[in-house]
């Protein structure tokens, strides 16, 4: 059972988080740099884990991470790493903590030269899962295939978030910035 039918599946006031994940936010697009880098972050902190977990812990996330604001993250010393290695609410990988520190002081160097995270992702779509893959690879830390096309499907760069049959396949296209192209 693929993600649609199992999060279709669901009854609406159900408790497990993949319900409204897959009806308001997989697959939507993203505008808000700190909504993408939280995006990533959890992307990368899924690796080896099981999904439903991190979205369980998405607001213990939020917290210990400054609310994902880019700036407050790339300052993070060796004192957050240790708040964050000692949070039982996140899931406590230092290299997964690492890696969202670097990546954060990576998104600040990239802002500089195209204004944010998302017109940097913007300039550079359209691309194949691999040229986005070594993209990636070039700028941030702990993003091998997999992470990086999970994080450009959620947030609408690359297809695949949701199956043509499934009811929110249409409310997503409807967002879609114009020059995007659902399913490329």
């Amino acid at each position: 059972m693929d993600y649609c039918d199992f999060s279709n599946t669901l009854p609406n006031d159900t408790d497990n988080p993949n319900k409204h994940y897959h009806d308001h936010v997989y697959g939507f697009p993203v505008c808000s740099d700190n909504e993408l880098f939280e995006r990533l972050v959890l992307e990368i902190n899924q690796a080896g884990l099981n999904w439903t977990l991190i979205l369980k812990k998405q607001k213990a996330f939020q917290t210990a991470y400054s609310g994902f604001d880019i700036s407050a993250v790339a300052a993070y010393d060796d004192a957050d790493r240790t708040r964050l290695l000692n949070d039982v609410g996140i899931i406590r990988n230092r290299l997964k903590i690492d890696a969202a520190i670097y990546n954060a002081r990576q998104l600040l160097i990239l802002r500089q030269k195209y204004g944010s995270f998302r017109n940097w992702l913007d300039q550079h779509h359209p691309r194949s899962l691999p040229e986005w893959t070594k993209l990636f690879k070039k700028h941030f830390k702990f993003v091998g295939g997999e992470i990086v096309n999970e994080f450009l499907m959620s947030t609408g760069y690359l297809q695949g978030a949701h199956k043509e049959n499934c009811p929110i396949y249409s409310k997503v296209l409807a967002q879609k910035p114009k020059w995007a192209e659902y399913g490329k």
